[in-house]
């Protein structure tokens, strides 16, 4: 298992906020954590609706170590609080998801959604600017044509570095319930997002029109026994899609079979040992995440106690499953009770597949390798995330003498929890979103 260090000598707070981690507002939360396609962008969405964008600095010859360094280069207000007059609901400004696009030019673009509508921003950088318009002065405004006796031609000004964020499409209107997936389909033309009951498939040319390739909507709402939970297209594939349920299934589609994808091509599923079953097994079997791997090959989902890992090829049981916080099962009852049991834990695999990372309590967060079947449970902190520090493993204490280093079960702090974690496409440093604090941390550089 990689030796993770604290690499940057920062923790990420949005603007305007007070530096006291205890007295950050409910905006400032942290809730979508997407690294783009090379790794030299990370993007942050909170619960205020913004977007802030870090970008990775540049090695110098005086500097080697700093390498790898996240400086914030972009933030703006993605979404604002909307009203739905016809239904009486407000709109939340949280960013749910946060998506990007290969990059196919100078400018960046990425895909942003609340509950309700899904943006794509442009984000492109600006150091020149025109001067020597003919029918305006230099402050902007028109001049009188017959004031003009001679004809300039405009000239471009080197200025000071500008980065720009605009909306360049905005796709609204097409989702009765809360939009819980977005993802971009390998084509690059299009994407789908999905929300509880329907997934709508998009062209990024057409903003008011999306095809429902997904409705588990029963004709009577009574009826209603699952709900899809998340999406993704396949990495390589453009026909091919899984979305996962509340019952802890997964389906797989291939939107060559028929436009409407409401029969499955594969099922995932593992049956239920009958001398676990209790009250809540229907709650922590819901899929939280689900994410194919790099290869393709395989598809990763987490519920509330595991992360999983099926092979396409094998329908009835995962081929890998690891407990990542299986000393919570005697404590059911009361997570229940505060609906820390309903939290959705996201999941992420390395560049190389080979090593899982998922977010648990405490501000604890677990890594397994596949290939060693080893684990570490590391710590996201400010205490103990001095910078270039080496992180130490964790132990949780269940019951019995507890030694030194290891944290009792009853001690656990389950208002910090890291929801969302990240992981660089090709390098080991990995983004992780504590409440209000984004923490990034690389494999230790001998």
């Amino acid at each position: 298992m990689k030796c993770f260090s604290r690499y940057l000598p920062y923790i990420f707070r949005p603007p305007n906020t007070i530096l006291s981690s205890s007295c950050h507002t409910e905006a400032d939360i942290i809730s979508a954590v997407e690294f783009n396609h090379t790794g030299e962008l990370l993007a942050t969405g909170d619960k205020g609706g913004r977007v802030v964008i870090f970008q990775r600095e540049q090695e110098s010859k005086n500097q080697v170590h700093r390498r790898g360094e996240y400086n914030v280069y972009s933030t703006f207000q993605s979404h604002e609080p909307e009203f739905d007059y016809l239904k009486s609901l407000e709109i939340e400004e949280k960013i749910n998801k946060i998506r990007w696009l290969p990059q196919q030019n100078a400018a960046y673009f990425l895909l942003s959604t609340n509950d309700k509508t899904v943006k794509l921003w442009k984000v492109s950088e600006r150091d020149k600017r025109p001067e020597g318009y003919n029918l305006k002065d230099e402050e902007g405004r028109l001049r009188d044509p017959a004031t003009i006796t001679t004809l300039r031609v405009p000239v471009l000004r080197p200025m000071d570095l500008m980065v720009e964020a605009t909306p360049r499409r905005v796709f609204a209107n097409a989702h009765t319930y809360h939009i819980n997936s977005i993802s971009v389909n390998s084509d690059y033309e299009t994407y789908m997002s999905a929300d509880d009951l329907r997934i709508n498939l998009w062209n990024f040319e057409i903003t008011n029109q999306s095809f429902n390739i997904v409705d588990i909507k029963p004709a009577n709402m009574e009826e209603l026994t699952e709900v899809i939970t998340a999406a993704e297209f396949h990495p390589h594939h453009c026909n091919t899609f899984v979305y996962s349920s509340s019952k802890g299934t997964i389906r797989l589609c291939d939107m060559r079979a028929s436009a409407l994808c409401d029969r499955h091509t594969k099922f995932f599923e593992e049956p239920e040992d009958p001398s676990n079953r209790s009250f809540f097994s229907e709650i922590i079997s819901s899929i939280s995440d689900v994410k194919f791997s790099h290869s393709g090959r395989y598809i990763m989902t987490r519920d509330y106690l595991t992360v999983k890992v099926w092979d396409l090829n094998m329908e009835n049981r995962p081929i890998e499953t690891y407990q990542v916080h299986d000393y919570l099962r005697s404590k059911l009852c009361s997570l229940y009770e505060n609906d820390c049991i309903f939290d959705k834990f996201e999941c992420v695999w390395n560049g190389s597949d080979s090593v899982i990372m998922t977010g648990s309590y405490n501000n604890f967060f677990r890594m397994f390798d596949r290939n060693t079947k080893r684990d570490v449970t590391l710590e996201a902190s400010r205490e103990n995330s001095k910078p270039r520090a080496i992180l130490k493993p964790r132990k949780v204490c269940v019951g019995g003498k507890r030694r030194k280093d290891e944290i009792s079960v009853d001690s656990l702090d389950f208002s910090k929890k890291i929801l969302h974690t990240a992981w660089h496409p090709s390098e080991n440093i990995i983004a992780v979103a504590a409440t209000n604090n984004l923490y990034i941390f690389q494999d230790k550089v001998n």
